[in-house]
């Protein structure tokens, strides 16, 4: 009776071990130094970044948030936002997709390097039900954004957004709520869907503000 429950514990955990296993995670890595990055872009990130690997070993992307990121103060919630404090157009970072990867929206990035700029789609009705809040990171090449303290109108970084996915739309990747993520950086799978990146950035301010950025995962449109 004795081996029968031993075995059987043995068999219970040869099975909750491979599970406990699997999934995405994140490593931290040190500074961006590829030359193909302006140097305006590399001294304005942090001297540490994320690689984010799936279960296999993969990369799924580096990243490097910036160093000290600028927040609003006192702006106004707006419906429907997490991250009221940044402006729109704001420069939070570098992408590195070292394999073919896909936006939120399911359209085809090539590898490369790619700067992240805060944006908010439309309240309207052609952007409705694609994302639970309406903040967003929008990809642009890296070599067509080579000033980090840049400011864009809305329709110039749509446009240069477009270019990333080589398409009449803007490349973008959902940022969600970080709330309840107590231990930072950190990927959780969501849904089976979506590999979500929690990190910290520093604010110029003095603080810190948590971003949850989806880094792998197609909207259910």
């Amino acid at each position: 009776m004795r081996w029968s429950h031993t075995r059987a514990l043995i068999l219970m955990m040869g099975f909750i071990c491979p599970a406990l296993a699997q999934g995405s995670r994140v490593e931290t890595i040190g500074p961006l130094t590829a030359s193909s990055i302006s140097e305006s872009v590399r001294k304005a990130l942090e001297e540490k970044g994320y690689r984010v690997l799936q279960a296999d070993g993969r990369v799924v992307c580096e990243i490097w948030f910036r160093a000290a990121v600028p927040l609003q103060a006192g702006k106004t919630a707006e419906p429907d936002v997490v991250y009221a404090g940044l402006e729109e157009s704001t420069f939070l970072g570098v992408i590195i997709f070292p394999q073919p990867t896909t936006d939120y929206r399911g359209q085809a990035i090539k590898p490369g390097a790619y700067t992240l700029r805060y944006a908010l789609y439309p309240a309207d009705g052609n952007h409705m039900g694609i994302a639970p809040n309406r903040d967003f990171l929008l990809l642009v090449p890296a070599d067509l954004d080579q000033d980090a303290a840049a400011r864009y109108s809305f329709e110039e970084l749509v446009k240069l957004s477009a270019k990333a996915a080589g398409t009449n739309h803007p490349a973008g990747l959902s940022l969600r709520s970080a709330e309840g993520y107590k231990t930072i950086p950190t990927v959780v799978e969501l849904a089976s869907r979506y590999t979500l990146l929690v990190a910290p950035v520093k604010t110029t301010a003095g603080g810190e503000l948590t971003l949850a950025l989806i880094v792998k995962g197609v909207a259910e449109l």
